[in-house]
């Protein structure tokens, strides 16, 4: 495991010479963790856990979520990457770059002179401001996870609080709104913080929508005084390399839920959405993306652990089948959505 600090100069530099440079991504066996670090020759960039603590310490950002894995052995999201690393850190954010790509995480209480949507604002202009700062301008995918995402807070849900807030920092900060927004997911954990991981890189992407949905960031205000601020997916290329960070994906078609308490009809409908992004971004790296690609991971999020099976059995018998598939337990944006998919695709 190795942590080296690059002087500046060197990083502008690799930022000219090595702009294909891309984070490898696993998932890991938490037990497992500190070995396979130990043994790897790649520099460590994030961890993210679900439930879990980790009994080593490691020099990177360590997002720790409460959002109980369903089953099998606990597993470790393990960002690393093949370029030397630099990190930034202060007590609210901690940062990992290597000279093309930026992995963060932020994190923020709320308090009783601090809702919601305060709190998603100071994050995201803070979020921005230090990307800016660092020469990483250009967002590339977004996680954002907070607790009682459905609960009612003084007259309005949270998420829609949340979005609220998030909206007004984008429009103040990020160029080019709403068209550079990225791909992002945004769900309920049991408890902590506001908690955002953010990954960012110093060329732009290709920020994706998807025919069979309305917009997100043009819903109209039956979801809320701002519409949510996201991106169907992002494609990012290289010579080497397409990459697809799918958004959080769910039974929605143009902007109305679909498929009310069935959760096997609300998988089939979300692998649907998934199929026709997947077209989108195949017509924009210009080849076929899905059938060269060589690593997929993805991250089911179930609203109730009851509905488990049965949709990891409509998801078994998907175009998704024999995938890398992470099952958490979490709230979900809409109190009506029972299941939500999100992914990364690499090909190449």
């Amino acid at each position: 495991m190795k942590l080296t600090t690059i002087p500046p100069s060197t990083m502008a530099a690799r930022r000219v010479s090595e702009t294909t440079a891309r984070p490898d991504v696993s998932y890991v066996e938490c037990a497992q963790l500190p070995l396979t670090l130990a043994e790897s020759t790649a520099y460590p960039m994030a961890i993210v856990t679900f439930g879990q603590t980790l009994s080593s310490t490691f020099p990177c950002p360590v997002i720790a979520l409460d959002l109980p894995q369903i089953d099998g052995p606990p597993m470790a999201e393990v960002w690393t990457s093949d370029r030397l690393i630099t990190l930034h850190t202060d007590p609210a954010c901690s940062i990992a770059m290597n000279g093309n790509v930026l992995i963060g995480s932020m994190s923020l209480e709320e308090g009783a002179d601090r809702s919601m949507d305060a709190a998603a604002y100071e994050a995201y202009k803070a979020i921005l401001h230090r990307l800016h700062t660092l020469g990483y301008p250009y967002l590339w995918r977004i996680w954002n996870y907070f607790p009682r995402i459905n609960d009612d807070q003084n007259g309005l849900e949270r998420y829609r609080r949340f979005c609220l807030g998030r909206h007004h920092a984008l429009t103040k900060t990020l160029a080019d709104f709403p068209s550079s927004l990225p791909a992002a997911t945004a769900v309920g954990t049991k408890s902590g913080p506001l908690q955002i991981m953010f990954l960012a890189g110093t060329q732009p992407a290709t920020h994706l929508s998807n025919p069979r949905q309305l917009n997100a960031y043009d819903y109209p205000q039956d979801y809320g005084p701002r519409s949510p601020s996201f991106a169907r997916a992002t494609l990012t290329r290289s010579e080497e390399e397409c990459r697809l960070y799918l958004s959080g994906t769910a039974s929605v078609v143009g902007h109305a839920s679909r498929h009310a308490g069935l959760p096997r009809a609300q998988t089939e409908e979300t692998i649907r959405n998934i199929q026709a992004v997947f077209e989108q971004a195949q017509h924009a790296a210009g080849f076929n993306l899905i059938g060269t690609q060589r690593q997929a991971l993805y991250k089911v999020y179930v609203r109730d652990s009851a509905s488990h099976a049965e949709i990891q059995d409509a998801i078994m018998h998907s175009p998704l089948s024999g995938e890398q598939v992470l099952f958490l337990q979490s709230d979900l944006c809409r109190k009506e959505l029972l299941v939500e998919i999100e992914g990364l695709i690499i090909s190449g």
